[in-house]
């Protein structure tokens, strides 16, 4: 139950139009499931992401959309 209500508040508030109507099969493929790999250069983390630039820009925009706790 929670999950369904944490994927709609997702879709209605930070997702792309073309993803509003995307089934919880599909963004869970298209974005919890994005490849990547964690390294560390320079005492910091890094994550490098095998997703396509556009899609990465995106999603750092969704973020930016939702409300966080201050």
């Amino acid at each position: 139950m929670i999950t369904h209500n944490v994927l709609v508040a997702l879709k209605r508030l930070a997702l792309p139009a073309e993803l509003v109507t995307a089934r919880p099969k599909r963004l869970h493929s298209l974005i919890f499931n994005t490849p990547g790999r964690l390294g560390h250069h320079a005492r910091r983390g890094l994550l490098r992401l095998a997703a396509v630039r556009d899609w990465i820009v995106a999603y750092r925009e969704s973020l930016r959309l939702l409300p966080l706790p201050s």
